[in-house]
């Protein structure tokens, strides 16, 4: 049997990466897939390549950072399938890249709105509606830099190490109403700003020397832990923070 047969999975920042190759696994394992994103055209396009295995899934255009475009996330994906089961709250930016002294205002707050603010929204509103619907699995995209900190990259560290503390203290709230939500730490992958067409072989290579392997990670690599996350293998697993990191914390 599949791990996710007939359950509801919901995915912010679905479009490319890391939320593209979580909906197109949970699908392959039998999930009927919310690809949520802002970019119409590429959520669009993953909605249309899970069809085509023959699985089911809707797109929803969502801004992660407003809390009402997380309300109607949630509803909107219960008036389609009547509950919720799994919401993955992927969406996020690499933000700003300067020393604190020289970062706008603006900078930081477009950082800390969506890669923090808006993990606290998408849980206000689908951690109530899994207790509706008797439980569920909720999993927070953090990084690695939820746990270490990387120089010209304050809001983006402060916003990754807010969604592991974030994820603790919820866990603790909806344990005890079957609601498990749990948190991801991602090494650097390789993605469409990630590469060395886009950063320069020199830059690539210093990132990929950081990794134990030698190597960046694949989306495919992270979705697999989030395959667990979302099953229930996991079922005695909440408030906790699972780096995929290739050896990156190690040392």
């Amino acid at each position: 049997m599949k791990k996710l047969e007939n359950k509801v999975a919901m995915i912010t920042g679905a479009g490319s990466g890391i939320g593209k190759a979580t909906a197109l696994l949970f699908a392959r394992e039998g999930a009927k897939v919310v690809v949520s994103d802002i970019n119409a055209e590429h959520g669009k396009q993953v909605v249309s390549e899970i069809e085509s295995m023959g699985a089911e899934a809707f797109f929803v255009m969502a801004d992660s950072s407003s809390p009402e475009d997380n309300e109607r996330l949630v509803s909107e994906t219960v008036k389609k399938y009547s509950r919720l089961d799994i919401a993955v709250n992927n969406a996020g930016i690499g933000g700003e890249i300067n020393k604190a002294g020289d970062m706008t205002i603006e900078g930081w707050k477009k950082v800390i709105d969506i890669n923090l603010s808006g993990v606290f929204y998408g849980v206000k509103y689908q951690a109530p509606q899994m207790v509706k619907d008797g439980g569920g699995s909720i999993i927070n995209i953090a990084s690695i830099l939820g746990q270490a900190g990387f120089a010209t990259s304050s809001g983006y560290v402060a916003a990754k190490h807010g969604v592991v503390g974030l994820t603790k203290a919820v866990a603790w709230e909806y344990a005890k109403e079957n609601v498990r939500i749990n948190a991801v730490g991602p090494g650097f992958v390789y993605s469409g700003m990630v590469n060395e067409e886009s950063m320069g072989k020199e830059a690539l290579s210093f990132l990929e020397t950081k990794h134990a392997f030698g190597r960046l990670g694949q989306p495919e690599e992270i979705a697999a832990m989030l395959l667990f996350l979302a099953s229930d293998d996991s079922s005695f697993v909440t408030g906790s923070y699972y780096p995929v990191d290739g050896g990156y914390l190690a040392v």
